[in-house]
């Protein structure tokens, strides 16, 4: 069984899906450092270069490599969930724990990481901020999980998915 990580930016998808797969004895993969090497590309250098919609592309496809994968947390990029097959196929790899945030807290996490080519060019980040994260709640909720990381330390939130991936365990 694989563990997937989804949610928005900055509510700690790989600092949370390294710690995890140690506690768990797990592999760890990232979608998005999967991308970057195979493109040799970083994913703001992508955006620039091809735009957001062949991005989206290559994450599907990145999704579609990890079909034989198994006892792994799987990192993925914040749209992966806008997609349909996307989520079909993660759906079909194990359980989606969705890690979600206040807006002040992912504001204050993303400034500090100039990484971030949805953020780059915007006047208002707290407003594109809001704006996507309002599109992106229905898409959110598929997962079956879901865990605030705004006030929790990475150490807590590994916690919480621990207890629920052993609950859904027991539950089988």
């Amino acid at each position: 069984m694989n563990i997937i990580l989804t949610g928005f930016m900055g509510t700690g998808k790989t600092a949370v899906g390294k710690k995890l797969a140690k506690e768990l004895h797990m592999e760890y993969i990232d979608t998005d450092t999967m991308i970057e090497e195979g493109t040799q590309m970083s994913i703001p250098r992508i955006f620039k270069k091809w735009g957001e919609a062949s991005f989206r592309d290559l994450e599907t496809k990145a999704i579609k490599c990890l079909g034989v994968l198994d006892n792994f947390v799987i990192a993925t990029g914040g749209g992966v969930v806008l997609k349909e097959e996307n989520m079909k196929e993660l759906e079909k790899k194990g359980v989606i724990i969705c890690l979600r945030a206040s807006v002040d807290v992912i504001l204050k996490r993303t400034s500090k990481n100039k990484k971030r080519p949805l953020l780059e060019d915007s006047y208002d980040a707290r407003k594109k901020i809001e704006d996507l994260l309002e599109y992106r709640e229905p898409f959110y909720k598929r997962a079956d999980f879901t865990v605030d990381t705004s006030n929790l330390n990475t150490n807590d939130i590994v916690k919480e998915i621990i207890e629920f991936i052993e609950k859904k365990r027991g539950d089988k």
